[in-house]
């Protein structure tokens, strides 16, 4: 496989990077360490502009080819952010903070664009500007959005945008990509259900939110079954129920449900969210109680670019051979928030095998230090080819 010789001499000093940063995890948009740290490697590279404070704490590093002429301008995104889970690994730079880890391999994400960002300020083989992206707060903080709402988009001149990301069980240094929809909207939901309470052993004189909770979590399930075409792709999980009373012989006056929902075309999202408020309110009021529902959407779906997915295929086959790359991976109904930024420029994501190993979001994830020089390829490729020097 066409790795880059030189990242074969980088993996130590790459390697170290992305087990400091594992050992030091930061949640959300705290990611003042690992973000002063990014900084620093960028300047020490030499990037023609280092900018600190995008998005809260993002980063960002300007990189100018040996020309300028073509014009043209590649965002290139890694997040930052670790997970608030307490990490099992037992490897020896394990997390120093008790309950935070990456568990998501996000330490690999920036150790890979580091990495390709000390190549290219080194070689500059390309007609264009590189962009390298830091971001913190993809674990539900919308990092994303805060960075394309700060303007990052508009005064870097960026107008194509690229993302990885990694994913453990497929063999190292592959790739799985789609056209449109690759991963979910990711929307979150609070309901709220008002009886009457009472002691428990008068029933009779009670309006029981826990029993009208549990009739609506069993009704919900019937809008993905019954209403969402079978052909179309949606997830309700109710995933707490939580009530006002902690007594066993008390029915409780209110009670609380939440839960997230996941859907692949505006079209769904919209049905989705519609038939919640009525299910719920016409289930609560047939119990004799009342419902509301609130609905937050959080994550857009994220929607690849035909054309970039092209291209990116066309790169991530020259990494990875033609066998090593699925152009046509099914979608995922994970959500992902490097769709704001797809929202706002043509991009592509991608996900990048790490071999074997515990799934993401499970206090036994490690990545996988052997991926990070076909990350590193990639993302350099990434920028020659599509900014070739004539």
């Amino acid at each position: 496989m066409p790795v880059l010789n030189r990242f074969a001499d980088l993996l130590p000093e790459i390697t170290a990077w992305r087990r400091d940063i594992h050992e030091n995890p930061e949640l959300l948009f705290d990611t003042h360490r690992t973000s002063a740290l990014v900084a620093e490697k960028l300047r020490e590279f030499g990037c023609d502009e280092v900018v600190e404070g995008i998005g809260r704490t993002g980063v960002v590093g300007v990189i100018k080819g040996q020309k300028t002429a073509s014009g043209k301008v590649l965002g290139l995104r890694a997040d930052m952010d670790a997970l608030p889970i307490h990490e099992t690994t037992g490897v020896e730079y394990a997390s120093k903070t008790p309950g935070k880890m990456h568990a998501c391999g996000h330490d690999g994400h920036t150790a890979m664009l580091l990495g390709a960002a000390k190549y290219l300020s080194e070689t500059r083989q390309f007609d264009g500007t590189a962009v390298m992206i830091f971001q913190p707060a993809e674990e539900g903080g919308g990092g994303g959005r805060e960075m394309v709402e700060d303007g990052m988009m508009e005064r870097f001149g960026i107008q194509q945008v690229y993302g990885l990301h990694n994913i453990p069980g497929p063999d190292i240094g592959t790739f799985q990509i789609r056209p449109g929809p690759l991963m979910a909207a990711a929307d979150h939901f609070v309901v709220k259900v008002q009886g009457f309470g009472g002691h428990a052993s008068k029933p009779h004189q009670c309006t029981d939110t826990t029993l009208v909770a549990a009739q609506i979590v069993i009704a919900l399930q019937s809008i993905v079954a019954r209403n969402v075409d079978p052909i179309a792709n949606a997830v309700i999980s109710v995933t707490t129920i939580n009530s006002d009373s902690n007594a066993f012989n008390v029915i409780a006056q209110n009670a609380t449900l939440t839960g997230t929902v996941r859907t692949l075309t505006p079209e769904v999202r919209d049905l989705v969210e519609t038939n919640m408020k009525r299910v719920i309110e016409m289930t609560a009021l047939a119990y004799g109680a009342t419902a509301t529902l609130e609905y937050h959407r959080n994550y857009p779906i994220t929607n690849n670019n035909p054309d970039a997915t092209d291209f990116a295929v066309s790169v991530a086959t020259e990494v990875a051979g033609a066998a090593g790359v699925d152009p046509d991976t099914p979608p995922i109904m994970g959500g992902e928030d490097f769709s704001f930024m797809l929202n706002a420029r043509p991009g592509a994501f991608i996900f990048m095998g790490i071999g074997p190993g515990a799934g993401v979001h499970h206090p036994d994830y490690n990545f996988n230090d052997e991926a990070i020089p076909f990350g590193c390829t990639y993302w350099v490729k990434l920028a020659e080819k599509g900014m070739p020097l004539e």
